[in-house]
């Protein structure tokens, strides 16, 4: 079945309740279904494209947006506005998306780069212009009364529900291809794993929805399953916690760097979290500090999940009575998942490191227009080649120890930073880091540090390495320190590695 389908019958069984709270406003399920038939009815006027683009900010708009573009049987395109204009340029181009859904707000953060972004000359191309020919804005559409619109679409559930573009962390963005039945699978498999009440259970979360987290566990899984959700658009540390106080959550979604910056906000207490039944982190790895932290001031424990956005994304929950520390938890019913070697491809045993590789529902097609780079993503029996390096205990917890294009080979040992990074972070001063490896003529690569400082501290490189060599191997103690203000991160808050790399050339600190 496809995907909207599911939620209008969501919708319609609680019209008068509210289904989603957002900074603007809050919608009752017949206001929800309603303004997607309007949209709807706005798009499908204009747009001519089996695209539609969605340049919104986390809010309701983003659900009723694609909702009315799955009505018409088109394929979604959450625009990720906070990519570079050229980047947001050449993903429009790739999508062919003649329309973009926005409203004025987001066209006035973006600035004067919107123009850049949406009607730029498009590289490559002898400077053909983009294929956007029409912006709609959420304000000037009329919500009154009901549209003349016939019947929602039938659409088999083989068809494309989404493009969602990675981040480019390395070359161009690429669209990843979920159909309908590779979201409604991992909807399934979640609630299959949790046990969700939507008569007690309300969801909270300010991912960005044009990230695969943000759009299936914090959009379309509440709207399917008839959890109420709140949505914050911007993350303010101070307000996330006067959000929480108010409407006291039972499931937060979140990545680290947003709990780790929760530990520093004021007046933050154990009572601000006490709501709460699930506290998820994803996106990347939860430094141990910070799972520590949670624990001894407020007595809350985070649980890690995994996931991609080829995977629609989630693959992996620790539920609460099987937390395991540094497990990211157990495959979701109707995957299959296996740790092969490096090197062979053989399938490992038990606490053997090696690739992640999965084999399920909710994997993704492929890359869009990328037929060579779509094959190469799955070995020959069909699994998913994820690029993250773990172990599986023996009774299946996924344990996350590095990501494979990351990993250093120092005098022929592999070193993956995330062991590093965990050492770093617990230094005192030390608010969180990012390694990344140099070339070096007699050890192959060497192990290079940047780090972000907490508040207030100073940095004193010599007190770092000196922490480092008490709990790290002589190999792996990094050889240079540096500092930053901040750690490049990308829009869902992931160290940007490449851009420590590009760094690694100039004059730092030697150990």
């Amino acid at each position: 079945m496809s995907l909207h389908w599911p939620i209008i019958a969501s919708l319609i069984r609680q019209p008068r309740r509210v289904v989603v709270t957002d900074d603007r406003r809050t919608y009752k399920g017949a206001e929800v279904l309603v303004a997607a038939l309007h949209v709807a009815a706005a798009v499908g006027a204009k747009c001519q494209s089996e695209t539609v683009g969605l340049l919104l900010p986390t809010s309701g708009a983003f659900p009723i947006a694609a909702l009315a573009g799955w009505m018409l049987g088109k394929t979604v395109v959450p625009i990720n506005y906070l990519l570079k204009p050229e980047e947001m340029n050449y993903v429009i181009r790739d999508c062919g998306c003649d329309t973009v859904v926005t409203v004025q707000p987001m066209l006035d953060f973006l600035g004067a780069s919107a123009d850049e972004c949406l009607y730029a000359k498009g590289g490559g191309g002898g400077g053909a212009p983009t294929a956007v020919k029409h912006l709609i804005r959420l304000e000037d559409i009329a919500f009154r009364g009901l549209p003349d619109i016939g019947w929602p679409r039938l659409i088999e559930e083989s068809r494309l529900a989404v493009l969602l573009y990675t981040s480019g962390t390395s070359g161009k963005p690429k669209g990843v291809m979920l159909t309908h039945a590779n979201i409604a699978a991992n909807i399934r498999q979640i609630t299959n794993w949790v046990d969700f009440d939507p008569r007690r259970d309300k969801m909270f979360g300010v991912l960005p929805q044009f990230h695969s987290f943000g759009l299936t566990v914090l959009s379309m899984l509440p709207l399917t399953c008839r959890i109420p959700v709140v949505y914050t658009a911007r993350f303010v540390p101070h307000k996330i916690i006067q959000s929480l106080r108010e409407h006291r959550p039972t499931i937060m979604v979140a990545i680290p760097s947003m709990y780790n910056a929760l530990l520093h906000a004021k007046d933050v207490t154990g009572e601000d979290f006490a709501s709460l039944r699930y506290i998820v982190s994803g996106g990347e790895p939860l430094p141990q500090v910070v799972f520590e932290a949670y624990r001894e001031r407020f007595g809350v424990t985070i649980n890690e999940g995994y996931g991609l956005t080829e995977t629609a994304p989630v693959t992996n929950w620790c539920r609460p009575h099987e937390a395991r520390r540094g497990s990211v938890g157990r495959a979701l019913p109707e995957l299959e998942q296996r740790i092969v070697d490096i090197e062979s491809g053989r399938v490992l045993g038990p606490d053997q490191d090696g690739e992640v590789r999965m084999r399920g529902p909710n994997v993704m097609r492929g890359y869009y227009h990328l037929p060579e780079e779509s094959a190469k993503a799955f070995d020959n029996e069909g699994f998913f080649r994820t690029g993250d390096i773990g172990r599986l205990d023996g009774e299946g917890h996924l344990f996350i120890t590095g990501r494979l294009k990351e990993m250093l080979i120092i005098g022929g040992e592999n070193v993956f930073p995330r062991e590093i990074e965990e050492v770093l972070n617990a230094h005192p001063s030390v608010k969180e880091s990012g390694v990344v490896g140099k070339k070096d003529p007699i050890r192959g690569e060497l192990p290079v540090a940047f780090v972000e400082l907490r508040e207030g501290a100073t940095f004193d490189p010599k007190s770092i390495i000196m922490h480092c060599r008490g709990k790290l191997a002589g190999y792996k103690i990094p050889d240079e320190i540096r500092q930053l203000e901040a750690l490049p991160r990308n829009p869902t808050g992931k160290v940007m590695r490449r851009e420590l790399k590009k760094m690694v050339g100039e004059t730092v600190f030697a150990g």
